[in-house]
This record gives C-alpha cells, sequence and structure tokens, in this order.
C-alpha cells in the first residue's frame, strides 16, 4: 500500500480549512503508488486527491512537478490540477509533511492494454510533450544516464544474487551506453514514469495523465523508449510488436519522430530498461523491515534488456 502517513480526521479538517473546497465528508487511503502518501477526500464541494510528500521527494522538486500539472492543465492535457490555497500557494504542511490536494480525475487504469490503449498513450505522450515546449521551469533527471553507474555500484555485490550474470551484462551495458547515449535528439519536459497505472481511461479513450514526480528535462523520445518498456511486454515477458507499432503510430500522428530519433530508439529503450532494472535492484535490496511497500522485482527488466540489445534496428519495434 502507499499510505506511509496516517491522517486522522481533526488534521485534515484543520488542513482543510486553508482552502475553499467545502467541509469533509471523507477520507480514504490510496493503495496504488511507490513515493508519496495519497488520499481520495470527498468533500461538500467534490472529490479531491490529497498527496503528502514523502522523504524521498525533494522538497525543492515541488514548485516544479505542481507548475507544470497546472501549464499542462491550462494547455488542455487532462492532468490532476494543484488547487490554490487561501493565500495563494500550492503547498502546505500536513502531519509534518508537505501536503497539496489536486485535483479528482475520472476514468480508470488498464492493467491488460491492448494495442489501441497504446495508440492513445502515443497520442497523449506526444501532446504532453508539444504542450510543455514553453514550460519555463527547469529539472535535470537525478536518474538519467550520468547516474546508472553510480546507482548501480551501490547494489554490485549482491547483484548476481538476484541474477547470476547480471554484473557482467550491466557492466557491459554501461559501458555502451556511455559511450554511445545520444545527446543531440530533441529535448524537454518528459514524464519519466508513464507505466500504465498513472494513464487513465473512459472506455478505451485516455481520460488522464497522472503522477508527475518523476518528471524533468530530458531526451523527448526517451520518454516514448519508457512507454515501449512499460506497455508492450506481455506477462510472460514476450516483446508485442503490435502495441509498439501502435504506440509508434499515435505518436508520430501528434509529434512526428526525426530520422534521427528513430535511429536511436534501440539505444534509448535499452537505456530505459537498465534503468527500471538498477533502480528496482536497489530497492530490492534494501527493502526495511516494517515496509509498506513492496519493491517492484528488477528481473522483468533484466529480461527487457536482454531483448533489447538484440534489436538492430527500429524496424523491430514496428516502424
Amino acid at each position: 500500500m502507499a499510505v506511509y502517513t496516517a491522517v486522522d480526521d481533526l488534521a485534515l479538517t484543520a488542513f482543510l480549512h486553508d482552502y475553499d473546497i467545502g467541509d469533509l465528508l471523507s477520507a480514504k487511503g490510496i493503495a496504488e503508488g511507490v513515493e508519496n502518501t495519497n488520499y481520495v477526500m470527498m468533500t461538500t464541494e467534490g472529490t479531491y486527491i490529497l498527496t503528502l510528500y514523502e522523504q524521498r521527494v525533494d522538497a525543492a522538486d515541488l514548485p516544479f512537478f505542481l507548475n507544470l500539472m497546472n501549464h499542462c492543465a491550462d494547455k488542455g492535457i487532462a492532468t490532476p490540477q494543484p488547487l490554490p490555497r487561501k493565500d495563494g500557494t500550492l503547498l502546505g504542511e500536513l502531519c509534518g509533511r508537505h501536503a497539496a490536494i489536486v485535483t479528482y480525475l475520472d476514468g480508470m487504469a488498464t492493467r491488460k492494454p491492448k494495442p489501441l490503449h497504446c495508440a492513445e498513450l502515443g497520442r497523449g505522450l506526444a501532446a504532453f510533450h508539444d504542450a510543455t515546449l514553453d514550460f519555463g521551469l527547469r529539472r535535470p533527471n537525478a536518474l538519467g544516464v550520468a547516474s546508472w553507474g553510480p546507482l548501480f555500484a551501490d547494489s554490485r555485490d549482491q547483484a548476481d544474487e538476484v541474477v547470476p550474470g547480471l554484473v557482467a551484462l550491466v557492466d557491459d551495458e554501461l559501458g555502451v551506453l556511455n559511450a554511445s547515449w545520444p545527446t543531440d535528439l530533441p529535448q524537454g519536459v518528459i514524464h519519466a514514469d508513464l507505466f500504465p497505472d498513472n494513464v487513465f481511461f473512459i472506455g478505451d479513450a485516455l481520460s488522464g495523465l497522472i503522477d508527475f514526480y518523476f518528471a524533468c528535462n530530458d531526451t523527448l523520445a526517451y520518454d516514448l523508449a519508457i512507454c515501449i518498456n512499460a506497455w508492450c511486454f506481455e506477462d510472460d515477458l514476450a516483446f508485442n510488436v503490435t502495441k509498439a507499432r501502435a504506440m509508434i503510430q499515435g505518436y508520430n500522428a501528434v509529434r512526428p519522430l526525426s530520422a534521427a530519433e528513430r535511429d536511436a530508439l534501440p539505444l534509448l529503450c535499452r537505456g530505459a530498461a537498465l534503468r527500471f532494472c538498477l533502480t528496482r535492484l536497489h530497492d530490492w535490496l534494501r527493502v526495511p523491515e516494517d515496509a509498506l511497500v513492496t519493491p517492484k522485482d528488477p528481473r522483468p527488466y533484466y529480461e527487457r534488456l536482454r531483448f533489447h540489445r538484440s534489436v538492430s534496428s527500429a524496424t523491430e519495434y514496428g516502424l
């Protein structure tokens, strides 16, 4: 579950006095998520999401995330919109945590994405990239390519216990990616964590994007590579080229990829697979005894990485 900080009714009622959203009717913890504590709240004015930012979130990054959501909403992208407090600020403090309230989005995440969901996601991702080109704030990618070597160093001694042969594979991959990672592709704001549980649908139509707390400035096509990894592999870890083709075609319909971006896609997919393999490995090896969240298994991303290493051309992704 993802309720790290318990909030009682008295504390929440006092917190709501700083907002013009009515009186509290109910509040329930949301099980999904990993980083922060989330509640769905009902007041006399409507339904909202309360987020308490836990210790892994740098408070200095919060203005970037919150203003990005407002910017997207202003541009017509369906995202949660942070609500201002009576003093005009977007952040308050609740139970010793920075906290914000955002609007509630209708829709549901899909647990079994179909090609049409992938096409919708591709169009939505491209629209997000276009809408944020003029966003004025910047945030470097703290989990970009330069971070992967130091991140792996913290887990290296135990990595082969999780996946035999992982150390040799990661060492080789780091050498390739550090030498070949593209630096001249179009840049902008990327979501960086657009997994199926962060995308809402009503029926088969995309209705919203959520959870912007990894968003940063980086290579736009890398965001697409993250989505290919997250959406286009089946439960048995087989790659589904039909889903990948639908996603890329959807993206291209809104923001056509350049020839350089298309050529770089296999390398970007390798990088995305490695990034999530390493962050999951790091968390997998450091589960506190009182953990409320089960860390995600790094092994599926190890298998994704092995697949991408075998890809010789972006045509194998359906291009």
